[in-house]
C-alpha cells in the first residue's frame, strides 16, 4: 500500500491557502499488483506490468474498481464545499428543455426533459393539438442508464424503429413499433453497433454490425463490419449481408436517398477516407456499382435529383465541396455545384435548398443554395458562434436551427427558406444572464509559428492578475472542431470564479484537411505543442499561473491531458483526463480501435512509428520520482468505445511513481460508457466531484453564491 501525505486546503480568497485552513489527510492507495508481461518491438523490450487490468471480465480487475473507487470517493467526500457545487449545478441544470419539433406522418414530434429528468422524452402531437407521451427512456430502466440511441420512422410515418443503448455501451438493441398504437411489432434486434437505421419503404431498413466478438463483448476487437437488410415481420435470423461479406472493411454505413431510389453504401477502414457505392432500389436486378474505390478522400451522397447526385468530397479540396455526378454513368467526371471555399463546409439540406454551413475560425456562417448551385442568400444568425440544423425534408415548409456559444445558452429558431424569415421557436430557460460575461477569441502562436486560435470565457470584471482558475480544454484529433457551445457545467465553473479556456488545436477540423493532417501519425507532437502554448500564453498574459491552471479533455482529449501532463508536469496545477486513449502500444487491438490509425499509426506499422508512439504514449511515459498535477482520471466500466483499461493503466502507473503530495484518484463510473446516453443525475456528480476536486487542489473555495 502506498501512502501519501496530501495537505488539503481551502483559501477565503483566490489567494493561496494559509497554514489555519490546511489539514492532512493521508491517502492510502490500493495495492495494483505488477506482472511480468513484455512485449518486443523491432528487438525494444517494452514492460506492460498492469496487462492484467484489461480483463474487464476477471473477478481481479472488479475488486480494484471497486478499491479505487472507495479510496476516490473517500476523498472527494472531504472536500466541504462539494455538495455545494452539486446543488449549483442541479438547481442550473433543473429548467425545461425543448427541441426542435418534426413531423412525420399524422404527428409532430418533439423532445423534452422537464429540468433534472435522466433522458429526454418524446412526445407527440396531433393534427387536433392533442398531446401525448410517445416514447420515455426513463422508463427502458430504473437508474437511466440505458438511452435512446436513436428513432427512425417510414417513410409514412406508420412505423418505427429505434435503438436503444444499455449502460453506455455501443452496442444496441433495435425496437419496432407500430406507430398509432405503440404497440411492439416482431423480435427486438439485436448485437448492433456503429449503425444508423435507414428504412426502404415501409418494406424495412438497413442496418450495420459486427459478428459479436469471442472473449469480452467490451473491449475485444470487432474488425469486420456488415451492412444488412431487415425486412419487416421477419427474425433477425433471416436478415441479409448487403455488403461486406466478401470486402473486409471496419466501418460500413448504408442509408436509403429521401426518394427511396438508391441506397448509398460508404466502407472504410479507418476514421478518415471512404469508398462510396451506389445501388439502384428501382431495379430488382440492380447491382452495387462503386464511385469511389479508394480510402484517399472522405466523400459521401448528401442527396439525389433522379440520377443526379450531389457529393461531398474533400478530392481536390481540403476544405470540402459539392460536386454533381452521374449515377448511371460512374465513370464521368464529377462536377463543381458548390465550389470549395477558404472555409471548411459542412452542409445540409431542406425544404428544397442547399445550406452550406461554413467554420471561420471556429464560427459559424451559412449561405442558402438552389437545385441550380445559385446562392439565394447568406442567412444572418443571432450573433456570433456555432449554428446546427438547417435540416429537413424537401416538403417541409419551416426548418429550424439552434445558435449558441460559451455565454449564450442554446435557442432554437424557425426558418422560412422561401422568404428568409427567422423567428425564435423555443428560448433557452436556462438560469444564466448571459450579460454578465463575456467571451474572446484571441490567436496565440505555437511552438513551430503557428497561430492558433483559442475562445477564453468569464465573468465580466475578471482581473489579469494571476490568480483565476481556469480550466483549459482541448481535443485535436479525428477532424473533430470544437465550436462554442454553451455548458451548464461551465456556466456554475464560471458563476464559480473559474476561467474556461478552448483551443482550437491542430489535429481538428478548425481548417479542414490541412489542419487535421498536421495533427496525425509522426505530426500529432503538433497538438500537444498547441496545447502546452495555449497554457503558457494563458500563464504569460494574467489570466492565470500554473498554481491555478487545470487541463481537460475526453476520449482522444484524455489522450491529449495525458501527453501534455506527462511532458510538462510543471506547467499545471490539475490533470482531468477523462476516458483517454492512453496506450498508445496497444490501443488498435481493443474493440474498433485498428480503426484510429489514420490519426495515430501503430506501433506494428515501422520501428520509427513505434519509437515515435512510445514517446508519448502516456502510459508509458510517467517517471519515477516526478511531481504531477493533481489528477483525476474518469472512465466507466462499459466503456467500449476507449476501453477503461486505458485509464486503469495509467492511473496505476502514477500512483506508483508520483512524488509529491499532489493526489492520483481514478473515478470509475459503473454502468458507464464513453459518455452517450450517461443520465443526467450521474453527469451531475461527475461534474460536481471534477470541480470540487479542481477547486481543492487550486486551494481555492467557489466564489459563487
Amino acid at each position: 500500500m502506498k501512502k501519501i501525505f496530501i495537505p488539503m486546503c481551502i483559501a477565503a480568497t483566490l489567494a493561496s491557502c494559509n497554514q489555519e485552513n490546511k489539514q492532512t489527510v493521508v491517502v492510502t492507495y490500493p495495492e495494483t499488483k505488477k506482472v511480468d508481461t513484455v512485449d518486443t518491438y523491432f528487438g525494444t523490450e517494452v514492460k506492460d506490468p498492469y496487462r492484467w487490468l484489461e480483463d474487464d471480465r476477471s473477478d481481479e480487475t472488479a475488486a480494484w474498481v471497486q478499491a479505487q473507487n472507495e479510496v476516490t470517493f473517500g476523498y472527494l467526500e472531504k472536500i466541504p464545499f462539494r455538495d455545494q457545487i452539486k446543488n449549483k449545478l442541479e438547481d442550473r441544470w433543473n429548467y425545461e428543455k425543448i427541441g426542435a419539433p418534426f413531423t412525420e406522418g399524422d404527428y409532430t414530434y418533439y423532445m423534452k426533459n422537464d429540468g433534472l429528468q435522466n433522458q429526454y422524452v418524446v412526445y407527440r402531437r396531433d393534427k387536433d393539438g392533442n398531446e401525448e407521451v410517445f416514447l420515455d427512456p426513463n422508463k427502458f430502466s430504473e437508474d437511466g442508464t440505458t438511452s435512446l440511441a436513436s428513432l427512425q420512422f417510414t417513410r409514412d410515418g406508420k412505423t418505427a424503429a429505434y435503438a436503444i443503448s444499455e449502460g453506455g455501451s455501443d452496442w444496441r438493441k433495435v425496437i419496432i413499433m407500430d406507430v398509432a398504437s405503440k404497440t411492439i411489432l416482431g423480435d427486438t434486434l439485436v448485437d448492433i453497433k456503429f449503425s444508423g437505421i435507414s428504412w426502404k419503404g415501409n418494406e424495412g431498413f438497413y442496418y450495420s454490425s459486427y459478428d459479436k466478438p469471442t472473449g469480452s463483448e467490451l473491449s475485444a476487437m470487432t474488425d469486420q463490419h456488415k451492412l444488412y437488410w431487415h425486412q419487416l415481420g421477419t427474425p433477425q435470423s433471416e436478415d441479409k449481408v448487403v455488403f461486406g461479406l466478401d470486402k473486409k472493411r471496419r466501418y460500413i454505413n448504408g442509408y436509403v436517398t429521401e426518394d427511396d431510389k438508391y441506397l448509398v453504401i460508404t466502407a472504410a477502414n479507418s476514421t478518415y477516407g471512404n469508398e462510396l457505392y451506389i445501388k439502384d432500389l428501382t431495379n430488382p436486378n440492380g447491382k452495387i456499382v462503386t464511385l469511389v474505390d479508394n480510402f484517399d478522400n472522405d466523400c459521401y451522397v448528401i442527396d439525389n435529383e433522379g440520377d443526379k447526385l450531389f457529393i461531398v468530397t474533400d478530392k481536390d479540396a481540403p476544405n470540402s465541396k459539392i460536386v454533381t455526378a452521374d449515377a448511371t454513368n460512374p465513370a464521368a467526371l464529377w462536377v463543381d455545384f458548390i465550389p470549395e471555399t477558404e472555409n471548411v463546409l459542412s452542409p445540409s439540406t431542406g425544404s428544397g435548398y442547399f445550406f452550406a454551413h461554413y467554420m471561420k475560425d471556429a464560427i459559424s456562417q451559412v449561405k442558402q443554395y438552389d437545385y441550380q448551385g445559385n446562392l439565394v442568400r447568406e442567412v444572418e444568425l443571432p450573433g456570433v458562434g456555432s449554428a446546427g440544423g438547417f435540416g429537413g425534408k424537401k416538403e417541409d415548409p419551416l426548418l429550424y436551427y439552434s445558435f449558441t456559444n460559451y455565454i449564450t445558452p442554446g435557442t432554437t429558431y424557425s426558418y422560412e427558406p422561401k422568404e428568409g424569415k427567422t423567428e425564435v421557436y423555443e428560448k433557452s430557460k436556462a438560469k444564466f444572464n448571459a450579460d454578465d460575461y463575456e467571451s474572446e477569441q484571441v490567436f496565440y502562436t505555437s511552438k513551430d509559428g503557428t497561430k492558433v486560435p483559442m475562445i477564453i470565457s468569464y465573468k465580466k470584471g475578471t482581473q489579469r492578475n494571476g490568480k483565476n482558475p481556469t480550466i483549459l480544454y482541448g481535443y485535436g484529433g479525428f477532424n473533430a472542431s470544437m465550436t462554442p457551445g454553451f455548458s451548464v457545467t461551465n456556466a456554475v465553473w464560471m458563476e464559480n470564479g473559474g476561467i474556461y479556456a478552448v483551443a482550437n488545436i491542430r489535429g481538428g477540423g478548425e481548417y479542414g484537411k490541412k489542419w487535421h493532417e498536421a495533427g496525425i501519425q509522426m505530426q500529432k507532437q503538433n497538438v500537444f505543442d498547441d496545447f502546452i502554448s495555449a497554457a503558457e500564453y494563458l500563464v504569460d498574459e494574467g489570466y492565470t499561473s500554473s498554481d491555478y491552471l487545470a487541463i481537460k479533455g475526453g476520449s482522444n482529449g484524455g489522450l491529449l491531458v495525458g501527453a501534455c501532463m506527462t511532458q510538462r508536469p510543471d506547467l499545471f496545477k490539475v490533470a482531468l483526463p477523462a476516458v483517454g486513449v492512453m496506450d498508445m502500444l496497444r490501443y488498435h487491438t481493443f474493440t474498433a480501435g485498428a480503426g484510429w490509425g489514420y490519426d495515430y499509426g501503430t506501433a506494428e506499422q515501422s520501428k520509427e512509428m513505434f519509437e515515435y508512439l512510445l514517446g508519448y504514449s502516456p502510459v508509458h511515459n510517467v517517471k519515477e520520482g516526478v511531481e504531477y498535477p493533481a489528477t483525476l482520471v474518469t472512465t466507466g466500466d462499459h466503456d467500449d468505445r476507449v476501453v477503461p483499461a486505458h485509464s486503469f493503466k495509467f492511473a496505476s502507473e502514477l500512483q506508483e511513481k508520483q512524488s509529491g503530495t499532489n493526489p492520483v484518484l481514478i473515478r470509475i463510473e459503473v454502468n458507464a460508457g464513453h459518455g452517450a446516453g450517461k443520465p443526467l443525475s450521474k453527469t451531475i456528480e461527475e461534474n460536481a466531484d471534477i470541480q470540487a476536486f479542481t477547486l481543492y487542489n487550486m486551494g481555492v473555495k467557489p466564489s459563487g453564491k
